[in-house]
């Protein structure tokens, strides 16, 4: 029988916190059709957990937690086809490493790899480049356990609707147990990180995006500076990657976490800590395999929001956004981060029908956010903005139909397949106006 448990559970930053009634970790699907059938029958909510890095309460729950822990790795490797069949709790590090050793590699990733497949994809997240889909994109086959203890599958062929509702759908809809998701010959990327100006950005802004695979940027608050970060594949041979990726993360975290801990005691060196860590961007460079480039350790604890817009606003809304922190004198020196992406064809996704600009912003764990978030989310739901689903936002179910053209359609299936509305928590019943 599955393993059964109770205790406190916590997001990463700290700023979901929640005592579910009984955590399960299922090591078979057979173990996950009888989780939902107990839930059905003592009629509790369930809620899956990944690796806690979605900032929203999208796991919060006092009834049942679901965890796919013991549901990982890769099942099997179609060659020809270049597909890969995984289990949904496999952590994409893992998965990184798994593929490589068979030849191949993920199309895309975001800039962390601690959260499962299943948990990235169904949050709807991304890494960027133009040519690149958020990572749902790259699935082919999901095997999903329904709110009624059905297994069912679905693809791009086979029972289409539910494949563009389950891609994007925060846990709403089921417990996605495992999927097939397209793949591709692993090659060596080389990652470039430069300094440059606000001025040169904007001037070459879309050449950069157009002739790289993928390209993204930082703005650092208070500063002119930019660090723009590249990766196209090479022939280059790996040099230095161990040293460069090491001193990255030292950077990163250690000397990085050390001024943030001085930003919030003082929160007025704020403004001088971005000047200082805008100067100092690294001009680096680094070869070697996708997966280990594309991810960054991330130890230093914040809290985020992003928002996705239409790519074509990106640099009217970064100018607006710079000038507000300027404008309020907002304590903040976490930088900007701006990527794009290439539309896609999910029902609740933010990339849904059209190419996206994706903007993030951050506070450090334990400084005040609530301002510096609200004002900067006015600006971007100005540009028609859609917000991450697993990162801070306001939005009411109001907004959230005018920016969702298929919004009614996924809330239309919900219904039907979830009608006890097992899978919905309070925080999800309220921002979707599930009664």
């Amino acid at each position: 029988m599955f393993p059964m448990k109770s205790g406190y559970w916590q997001n990463w930053s700290g700023s979901v916190k929640f005592n579910p009634q009984h955590i399960f970790t299922p090591n078979s699907i057979e173990e996950v059709v009888a989780i939902v059938k107990k839930a059905n029958i003592e009629n509790k909510k369930i809620r899956v957990v990944g690796s806690r890095h979605s900032f929203t309460p999208l796991i919060s729950t006092t009834d049942f937690l679901v965890s796919l822990d013991q549901l990982q790795g890769v099942i099997s490797i179609d060659k020809e086809k270049q597909i890969a069949e995984v289990w949904a709790g496999t952590k994409l590090e893992r998965l990184g490493q798994e593929l490589y050793e068979f030849g191949f590699a993920q199309e895309n990733l975001g800039d962390i790899n601690v959260q499962s497949i299943a948990g990235a994809l169904l949050t709807g997240t991304h890494g960027t480049g133009v040519q690149h889909g958020i990572l749902a994109t790259q699935i082919e086959e999901l095997t999903i356990v329904l709110p009624n203890g059905e297994v069912l599958v679905c693809s791009k062929i086979k029972n289409i609707d539910l494949y563009k509702a389950i891609g994007v759908s925060l846990g709403l809809l089921g417990i996605v147990v495992k999927m097939k998701i397209r793949i591709k010959p692993a090659t060596t990327y080389r990652y470039e990180s430069k300094k440059i100006q606000t001025v040169e950005l904007y001037h070459r802004i879309e050449e950069m995006k157009n002739e790289n695979e993928h390209f993204e940027f930082y703005m650092f608050p208070y500063s002119k500076n930019i660090q723009v970060k590249l990766m196209n594949e090479t022939r280059t041979k790996n040099h230095s990657f161990k040293f460069e990726k090491w001193k990255v993360a030292t950077i990163e975290n250690n000397v990085f976490w050390f001024l943030s801990e001085i930003s919030r005691n003082i929160p007025k060196t704020s403004r001088m800590i971005s000047r200082l860590s805008a100067k100092n961007v690294p001009n680096s460079r680094m070869v070697g395999p996708s997966f280990q480039l594309f991810s960054t350790v991330r130890n230093v604890k914040f809290n985020e929001m992003e928002y996705s817009i239409p790519k074509v606003y990106m640099v009217d809304a970064t100018k607006e956004i710079q000038e507000e922190i300027i404008k309020n004198k907002f304590n903040v020196h976490f930088p900007i981060e701006c990527r794009f992406v290439k539309a896609d064809h999910f029902m609740i996704s933010p990339a849904s029908a059209r190419d996206s600009a994706y903007i993030a912003i951050h506070m450090y764990k334990g400084m005040p956010h609530q301002d510096y978030f609200y004002r900067i989310e006015e600006i971007l739901q100005s540009y028609g903005g859609r917000p991450h689903w697993g990162k801070m936002h306001n939005m009411t179910i109001v907004q959230l139909e005018n920016l969702y053209p298929h919004l009614s359609q996924f809330l239309e299936i919900r219904s039907k397949l979830d009608p006890k509305n097992v899978f919905v928590n309070a925080y999800l019943g309220k921002l979707f106006n599930i009664g």
